[in-house]
């Protein structure tokens, strides 16, 4: 079954845009220029040539092999030279973050990123340390990693318990997981935070 690959971010005004990546066209240049395949702009961090997407054979890559002034992080970790994507990768770009997804593939390894989600400035500064401190088990990325507990993030934001559960049910609406099993909304908002880039891995 054939794998179509996509970029997704954010602009500064919280929309969404999406970038269908095709084998047709292998190499797609990412920087501030117009000129650029991927152009940002907006972004005054951004180099006017940053960086490179390229196919290798099958499979999506990106390269940072110093065009860059800031550099270029996937997962929260700065990359040097061409790093080869895999589905649900966080990459950002000066102040861009952008999620590479793989669609058409196995059913289990399909991550879809739900439309409208809150950008960074939509959200207090509590509720983003909130979303850190529920993301942080997965700075181990264990298989098994669940996210923090309430009474976990009540006592590294100093805050009561129902304190966190109130912010906790403003998350849940704002990232429209409120109609979920109550078992599943905690693990599909920190999914969502970390996949949008709202948390980078770094931050944890």
């Amino acid at each position: 079954m054939t794998t179509e690959s996509r970029l997704s971010y954010f602009d500064g005004e919280g929309r969404t845009h999406r970038v269908d990546l095709s084998p047709e066209c292998p190499r797609l240049t990412v920087g501030r220029s117009p000129q650029s395949g991927l152009p940002l702009a907006a972004d005054d961090e951004v180099s006017r040539l940053h960086a490179v997407i390229e196919c290798v054979d099958t499979h999506w890559t990106i390269v940072d092999d110093g065009l860059s002034r800031n550099g270029t992080f996937v997962n929260g970790d700065r990359i040097s030279g061409r790093y080869r994507l895999r589905n649900g990768d966080s990459v950002r770009i000066g102040r861009t973050a952008l999620t590479y997804q793989e669609f058409g593939g196995a059913l289990d390894e399909a991550t879809h990123i739900a439309e409208g989600l809150p950008s960074v400035r939509s959200l207090t500064e509590t509720q983003r340390a909130l979303l850190t401190a529920l993301c942080r088990p997965y700075k181990q990325s264990s298989a098994f990693v669940r996210p923090a507990s309430n009474q976990e993030i009540a006592g590294e934001l100093y805050l009561s318990v129902d304190a966190v559960k109130t912010h906790l049910r403003a998350l849940f609406a704002k990232f429209a997981v409120e109609e979920l099993p109550q078992n599943q909304k905690r693990v599909r908002l920190a999914e969502l935070a970390l996949q949008s880039g709202i948390i980078n891995r770094r931050d944890l």
